[in-house]
């Protein structure tokens, strides 16, 4: 997929996905705009912004990260500063996260600022180099520049607000079925339960079209570590390779990396997406092999339509791709 494809695929995800999602929203309002409901809707709405606010704090809990203090990690600090001013941002907060998977993401807001974290996990990785961690982080910053947590903050609130109705009126309808009051005219408790439900899957439906666009912003990540970073695709595409490795060591030593898959959205590589270490035990020390094992698999759709990230195989031939154009 080129970038002009990306670019556009993402518009019409959002469009469909905005507009599908008004459209049902004002149907329920229209239909169940009783003062109950719309307060509800409101309160939703609400708790949803609020949790994106005080997000940073609460990922900064989740995965034990703090600031990296002056002098430490300089190289990784000035690769922060000089990608930002190539990107045209200000420089996010560099941050370190105090857990064992080799991992790194972007997050926050206008409220707390932007941070970019690598875990020491990732630091620590056998073999990695430097370049290939720039690579990470040119990927991170990337997010930033495309206010990637706003997007899909701001895209998934209806579907938020939409499935959160449902799953109300189906309970409020089996509540409603075994009292014996209800008011004249209202909806049986069959037709809230109904109506419940198939906004529930209306929601589902629209969640899936979220997780799209999630795989699709990886994508254009990954886009701007290529061409902000000297040889970035290629760098890229070997830090991901060790990622994947090293997480399928871990689960084979009973520290399984999907139990960091709390906000696994953030991650540069879903936890749970890893290589079995056997597969590749011959090729430990050429990561280049690794990555053309991974390039050569062929992608699961049932798989991949509910994962927040593009298979890798997917990936890596996107990252080839661009290695063609940047370098």
């Amino acid at each position: 997929m080129g970038l002009a494809k990306l670019y556009g695929a993402m518009i019409v995800t959002i469009l469909f996905v905005t507009i599908v999602a008004a459209l049902v929203f004002y149907g329920v309002m229209v239909l169940m705009g009783s003062p109950s409901i719309t307060a509800l809707a409101v309160f939703i709405a609400i708790f949803y912004l609020f949790q994106w606010l005080i997000s940073p704090y609460i990922i900064d809990a989740i995965y034990k990260v703090r600031p990296l203090e002056p002098g430490e990690e300089e190289w990784l600090q000035k690769a922060i500063r000089d990608i930002a001013a190539r990107s045209g941002i200000n420089p996010p907060k560099p941050m370190i996260a105090n857990i064992k998977i080799p991992n790194a993401f972007a997050y926050g807001n206008p409220l707390t600022g932007y941070r970019v974290a690598v875990t020491e996990g990732l630091l620590k990785l056998d073999g990695i180099t430097r370049d290939e961690i720039i690579a990470v982080v040119g990927h991170e910053i990337g997010h930033i520049k495309h206010r990637d947590v706003a997007v899909m903050m701001l895209v998934g609130l209806l579907p938020a607000v939409i499935l959160w109705l449902g799953e109300y009126l189906v309970r409020w309808g089996w509540l409603v079925g075994f009292s014996s009051r209800r008011e004249e005219g209202a909806l049986t408790p069959i037709a809230i339960v109904g109506f419940g439900a198939l906004l529930v899957l209306i929601g589902f439906v629209l969640n899936l079209g979220i997780l799209y666009l999630s795989r699709l912003r990886e994508y254009f990540a990954d886009a701007h570590s290529a061409y902000t970073v000297p040889n970035g695709a290629r760098n890229l595409m070997r830090a991901l390779a060790r990622i994947m490795v090293a997480s399928g060591y871990l689960k084979k030593r009973g520290l399984d990396p999907s139990k960091y898959g709390q906000l696994k959205a953030l991650f540069i590589s879903a936890p749970e997406q890893t290589i079995d270490p056997y597969t590749t035990y011959y090729y430990r020390g050429d990561i280049d092999r690794i990555v053309e094992i991974i390039k050569n698999e062929k992608p699961s759709l049932l798989k991949e339509i509910f994962s927040t990230h593009p298979h890798p195989a997917k990936r890596f031939r996107f990252l080839e791709q661009l290695m063609k154009t940047y370098r």
